[in-house]
């Protein structure tokens, strides 16, 4: 049996960690066999354990180096330019302009390592002429990126899987060594379980933590927004900031934002959502007054984050190989293409390395 043609696989989880693995392995291995198993669905979009419908999502790298982390990024904004050039019209991946408030001087963002990969950055300061930033804000930075649509995105990943033979089971899992016995011709299980993997038995990763957000999906006003916003501040206090989101393909707009570690509370906090609605509208004032805002839905997505960053690693269990890929945090979607070839290089590194045995 070749490389290039190894047996079935397992992914363990339907989020955009999972879709996007299974993706880029059949990417490598066209005529592998592929079983997604997964609690959790496209189409399933009122979990909050389930936090890839929740998402913004768009692409906004948080490495100001270029690390592990930040290669991850650079992969998945390459492969983002080429989805949304190829299918502008059903992935609901598109580039889109964006601006990052910020309460001081941000000169030195010039500086980070993805300048030259978005096409450049521009630095505004709070008295440019023509610009109008919150107030309290003293400078912003825009740029050009992607926003992403996760209810069209994921769905259209998994419509390209379907068609392309694999297949999807909705079943949960309690231990990894169950999924092994279900599947027993399985060379491999990627493991892309998410928070799943904090008390998954066999794994049971302790530093794994929800990192809870909330967010509003609001009406799109007559008026298109032209950007995508989001204000990083300390000064609002309760772990919270501002952004404001609009989402291709008649995806509304999502405003927030809020990200409090350790809360498993799926329920908003309205009080919470006031203070939303009122920071977007000074964040972006073509949305109008808070009052004036056409509510469509309170949303709540408990981020899969851990504690020292995501988990891509390989190791052996009961024979067969496990690849781990979770706990990227509010990174998902930004990171997605990347920590899935890393994923499936340490597969095809650790089934060669078999082979070559045989």
């Amino acid at each position: 049996m070749s490389q290039q043609q190894p047996p079935s696989i397992i992914v363990l989880g339907g989020g955009v960690t999972g879709l996007t693995v299974a993706s880029e392995f059949l990417h490598i291995y066209p005529s592998s066999k592929i079983t997604i198993v997964a609690k959790h669905l496209p189409g399933d979009i009122s979990f909050a354990e389930y936090a890839s419908p929740q998402a913004g999502a768009n692409w906004a790298s948080f490495e100001e180096n270029l690390g592990q982390y930040a290669t991850y990024d650079r992969v998945a904004f390459e492969r983002f330019l080429r989805i949304a050039d190829e299918y502008p019209e059903s992935s609901g991946v598109k580039r889109f302009p964006m601006r990052f408030v910020f309460d001081e001087e941000k000169d030195e963002v010039k500086r980070l390592w993805y300048v030259d990969l978005v096409g450049g950055v521009k630095v505004i300061g709070s008295g440019e002429e023509g610009e109008k930033l919150p107030d309290g804000a003293r400078s912003a930075v825009d740029l050009t990126t992607f926003m992403i649509n996760p209810v069209v995105y994921l769905v259209w990943l998994q419509t390209r899987l379907l068609k392309k033979g694999v297949q999807f089971i909705k079943r949960a899992y309690s231990h990894i060594d169950h999924v092994f016995d279900d599947f027993p011709d399985a060379a491999a299980v990627f493991n892309c379980t998410a928070l799943g993997a904090r008390n998954l038995g066999g794994v049971e990763d302790k530093d794994v933590y929800p990192a809870k957000g909330q967010t509003i999906l609001i009406a799109e006003p007559k008026t298109p927004i032209q950007k995508m916003y989001i204000w990083d501040t300390s000064r609002f206090g309760n772990n919270e900031f501002s952004h404001v989101f609009p989402r291709p393909l008649g995806g509304g707009i999502i405003i927030g934002g809020v990200k409090i570690d350790g809360d498993w509370d799926d329920k908003p906090d309205m009080a919470r959502a006031e203070r939303i609605k009122e920071r977007a509208c000074q964040l972006c004032p073509e949305l109008g007054r808070p009052d004036q805002l056409q509510v469509l839905s309170h949303n709540v997505g408990l981020r899969p984050a851990r504690k020292g960053g995501a988990r891509v690693q390989v190791e052996t269990r009961k024979g067969k190989i496990l690849v781990h890929n979770y706990g990227a945090g509010g990174a998902g979607y930004q990171s997605s293409w990347g920590t899935a070839a890393h994923a499936v290089e340490l597969f095809s590194q650790q089934y060669a390395s078999r082979h070559s045995k045989l």
